[in-house]
């Protein structure tokens, strides 16, 4: 499967089950953005510079606010690699399993949890389909107990990474295309299979299989779901006061952050 490798947790490969589930991880498994919350563990250790949090903390707010655009992850695509270029693959991983069990571990929304544990009770394959990079990918998967993950793939030429991206985002119809050629390869049955995702990016792969279904939705996707009837699972705890409930708890998050990386600048400058 060019571009796109998944790691395999169980069960072996080749022990094909037919039916498999696949999940979006962003604000389908985790709550907001797991590459905002990998990239503050990036700072800490050297790998951003201040500003380049700053941006992150931008995007994760309009993410909780608007959802994923379209322009936010061309944005990604652009810079992503830039930043890649040079890190040793290694370090990233030990950072990614810091940020799991620090942060992400927590984030985790208990009723995907426990449908991705009926999937698995069921005897089906589970694999998390997501733009972040497939080691964060694996990792996920892993602690989750899912079968494996597909991600964005990065070159690396000897343990560290080029710059250069494998087959681009996996995001849109690319998951699609990544999901098509997996059950190829170990004899899914799509047809029997399922998919969920929260935002409409994630409709070219739930249009790939038989059983489809929305958790957490956008604006976009919830209409679509609705259109054509797919199930709509809602995991996010909500306010009596709805909508502003969630908006009032995105800025505080962000001001906090904003606040956070504010103080850090202040040392810096200090200690110069």
């Amino acid at each position: 499967m060019p571009g796109y490798h998944g790691g395999v947790n169980s069960p072996a490969a080749g022990a094909h089950t037919q039916v498999a589930a696949f999940f979006d991880v962003d604000n389908t498994i985790i709550r907001g953005a797991s590459a905002y919350h990998l990239s503050r563990g990036l700072r800490e250790h050297g790998y951003l510079r201040t500003r380049d949090i700053f941006r992150f903390a931008f995007e994760q707010f309009k993410y909780r606010l608007f959802g994923e655009t379209k322009q936010q992850m061309e944005t990604v695509q652009k810079e992503a690699p830039r930043f890649f270029a040079g890190w040793s693959a290694a370090e990233i991983v030990a950072i990614g399993e810091e940020v799991w069990d620090s942060v992400l571990a927590h984030r985790i929304y208990p009723g995907t949890k426990a449908l991705i544990e009926s999937h698995l009770e069921r005897g089906h394959e589970v694999w998390l389909v997501t733009a972040t990079p497939q080691e964060i990918a694996r990792l996920i998967a892993s602690r989750i107990g899912a079968t494996g993950g597909l991600g964005t793939v990065a070159e690396q030429k000897d343990g560290h990474y080029t710059g250069v991206l494998e087959g681009g985002l996996l995001h849109g119809p690319r998951k699609a295309v990544a999901v098509r050629a997996l059950a190829a390869e170990r004899g899914l049955n799509l047809e029997l299979s399922y998919a969920y995702g929260d935002s409409s990016n994630d409709i070219p792969m739930l249009e790939a299989v038989g059983v489809p279904g929305a958790i957490n939705p956008d604006a976009r996707m919830r209409r679509i779901a609705a259109e054509r009837n797919w199930p709509i699972r809602e995991f996010r705890k909500r306010r009596k006061s709805g909508r502003r409930g969630v908006v009032r708890a995105s800025i505080t998050g962000s001001v906090w952050v904003l606040l956070a990386v504010g103080r850090g600048c202040k040392r810096a400058i200090f200690r110069r």
